[in-house]
Formats: C-alpha cells, structure tokens, sequence
C-alpha cells in the first residue's frame, strides 16, 4: 500500500523534481550537459549483447564498484556495462577509470516515468545495485519486469534501520527484488535478516580487495622535494569541523616542532575556499594544491590538497594518517582506513566511525588502528609518532599485515554471484572464460 502511494505522489510531483533539479544546477551539482539523463532521457545508445547495469551512488560506490566490475569483465569478457552514479564528482572518476565495455549514465530521479524511460532504453540483463541507496519506484519495476538483481556491499545506517524497522513490510517488499543479498558484516546480514530477507550472506566490504591507490609518479617526486625532511602528518577525507580541528592541533605541534607540515585532504574538493578562510583566521600559512599541483613552500603551515585521485600519493609518502569524518560537526561515520594501511601507513581515527564500526573494532582489537577520543589525545599521540620512529614502524607494520589480511573479499562475492550471473546471461559456468 505505502509503495502504491509513493509512486502516485512521486508521480503527480513533476513541478517538484524539476525544481530540484533547477536547484542543484544552481549549486554546481548537477552536469549541465547531461541533466536529461536524470529524467531517464539520454543521447547514449544502448550496445549490443548482454547489459549488467550496476548502480552506485557516489564516489566511494564507484570506487568499490570498479573492483567488482573487472572482476566480472574477467569472467565474462564479452559482457557489456552500465554504470550509473548520482553525483558529478563520481561521474568523473568514471569517465577516468571505466573499461572500453562500459558507459556512464546519471541514474534518474525516483519518478515513475523516469524510471520507465530510462528501463525501457536500456533494458538491463541483470542489476548490481552497490550498498545501501535503496530508490522505491526503481526496485519496483525492476521487479515487476522481473530483471535478476543482487545487492552487493549492502550495510544499513542505525538510522536507516530503524526507520525500516518501521515500515518492515514495505522494506520486505521493495528487498525482495534482489535474489542475492551480499553484506558488509555480519551485524548488516542480521538487520536484514530481521528484515524479511533470507538470501543474505556475509561477504565482507568489497572495497578491501582493491589494489592500493594509484600514483603518478611524475608528481611524486616534486612533492617529496618539496617537503624535504621536515616532520608532516595527512588529515584524509575531511569534513566540516576537522580542518579547524587539524588547524588547532597544528598551532600546538608548531610549539615544539616549529618545521611541522599538516596536510589537509578534504572529502570535497569544493571547500577548499572555506578550508583556506579557516586557516587565515587561525593566523597559519596555506596553499591549495589546486589542478596546478602548486607545491607547499618552506613556510607553508597548512597544505590544502584539494585534488581528486592523489590521495594514494599522499599516503604514500606520509607515516601517519588521520582518517576523517570521524571528528566532524555532521556526527561523523569514519572513511574507509584499509586504503591509508595498504600504503603502509599508521593508521588514527576519531570516535565517531559508526558506518565503518565493525571494521574500526577489528583493527582496534589488533592494533591495526588508534582511536582518539578528544584533541588532546589526538595531539599527544601525533607528538608521540612525530618523536619516535620505532613506535611508527611497529604501528605500520601491524597494520599493513591486516590490510593484507583483506584481500580475497572479491573472491568471495564472485564465489556467491557467479551463479546467478551464469543464469541470467544464459552462460554455463564450465564455459564461462
């Protein structure tokens, strides 16, 4: 009942979308060029032969998503993708990163006669939605026109939970469209378990089975000439409040370490002017990176990296990373750290990591990372790193073993999924590649 309402309000409610729309292409968040595409209109002609559309919502799902889909392009060479997001920033990083067999499209907003526009176009063999964006009309008639679909990487928020919890038919009801539900930790397949659904497996988070980011290695060596030997640290994927925070603790080291480099790398880019008013106000020197790849100078207090794709460079060349959205004035959630102990990194975080708990516990249980609780521990723990090379060693060493540790998650969801794919793209798994 509550799905047949929300399709007729979501229907009768075009004035509305397309006042969103109106807005977000004010703010710079919608691709000007491409804004039919979110009414399920495109220009892109659908390829020949079999089509997997997998969706992911934002950058982290794209990123994910990559893994998955080399793995299936591995499988079955010829099969064509669809690959849809809903942000710009993702929508850039797949125009970077697809293989020649995919395409990029924005998904549609959740408007019944864009959803069937944009079906009716592509008409989908089978559907790979990432985690946990879960769109009504869509999975309804994905369902309805009985298209085979899997939820991988899937993990619900405690708020998302809850509010499910309390419309648990109705969540029954738009979930059974996935045959296959594969989920982040065993807390996930519980909460949908308690759901209604029964084909749900554990397969760990898909996104540990990455190969360590990429680095381009002609700006590495200008940015390590350009540092020297002074002491540094790297705040990674930063949200609002952490970069006064970074700031603060920067002014405090700067007391005994006068040479001391903060490197900030916000999550979007597009603070970076917001990021670099803090740091005037706090009196301390800054530079954005920007698509110049401006390097810091010897007074530089403050390195603004406000690039996309370089975070594995930083890693790279930095002992410690501070993992953000943990200390943040939105409550936090945490950022994935197995990127930051891939590149061999002491690996610290805030008390706020609810989104990656499991995760975060593990780690804790086996030194693999630090939790802080407050900016004074933070501050005397980034005194205590900065000071002693043998207790750094030790930290990267141990967490990089767990890193190693996760690796095989793709196999697993290629183990749980190939069956399912071998059915709906009508290939026996003896003669699958």
């Amino acid at each position: 009942m509550l799905l047949k309402i929300y399709s007729k309000i979501t229907s009768k409610a075009l004035p509305l979308w397309e006042k969103l729309l109106t807005f977000r292409l004010s703010k710079g968040k919608e691709d000007e060029t491409r804004v039919n595409e979110r009414r399920g209109i495109t220009d892109a002609t659908r390829p020949e032969g079999k089509l997997i559309w997998l969706h992911a919502a934002s950058v982290g799902e794209t990123q994910s998503s990559l893994i998955l889909i080399n793995a299936i392009i591995k499988k079955y060479p010829d099969v064509q993708f669809l690959i849809t997001s809903g942000t710009v920033t993702s929508a850039n990083l797949m125009a970077e990163r697809l293989p020649k067999n995919a395409i990029h499209q924005y998904v549609p907003y959740d408007r019944p006669e864009w959803v069937a526009a944009f079906l009716s176009h592509w008409r989908p063999d089978f559907v790979l939605w990432m985690e946990s964006e879960l769109w009504p009309n869509m999975l309804q008639q994905v369902k309805e026109q009985k298209i085979p679909a899997a939820l991988i990487n899937a993990r619900l928020s405690p708020k998302s939970f809850q509010i499910w919890r309390v419309f648990k038919s109705t969540a029954k009801e738009i979930l059974s469209t996935f045959s296959l539900i594969l989920t982040q930790t065993h807390t996930h397949e519980k909460q949908f378990k308690s759901l209604g659904q029964t084909n749900v497996v554990t397969s760990d988070n898909i996104k540990y089975s990455a190969v360590p980011l990429p680095i381009e290695g002609s700006k590495l060596g200008a940015l390590k000439t350009a540092i020297g030997a002074r002491p540094f640290w790297v705040y990674a994927s930063t949200h609002e409040g952490e970069e006064l925070l970074a700031c603060k603790i920067h002014s405090s080291l700067k007391q005994k370490i006068p040479d001391i480099l903060t490197i900030i790398i916000p999550r979007h880019p597009e603070r970076r002017n917001a990021i670099h008013k803090i740091c005037n106000v706090m009196k301390l020197h800054s530079i954005l990176r920007g698509d110049a790849s401006t390097l810091p100078e010897k007074n530089t207090d403050i390195y603004i990296a406000d690039t996309l794709g370089e975070l594995g460079m930083f890693y790279s060349i930095t002992d410690i990373a501070m993992i953000g959205r943990s200390f943040s004035d939105d409550g936090g959630g945490g950022h994935n750290p197995i990127e930051a102990a891939q590149m061999k990194c002491v690996v610290l975080t805030g008390p706020n990591v609810q989104y990656q708990q499991d995760l975060f516990d593990d780690m804790f249980r086996q030194n693999a990372a630090y939790q802080m609780d407050d900016k004074t521990e933070l501050l005397n723990t980034l005194r205590n790193l900065l000071g002693e090379s043998s207790l750094v060693t030790e930290a990267i060493n141990t967490s990089y073993a767990y890193a190693q540790t996760k690796t095989n998650v793709i196999n697993i969801v290629m183990e749980q999924l190939t069956p399912h794919l071998d059915i709906a793209l009508k290939q026996d798994a003896d003669h699958a590649v």
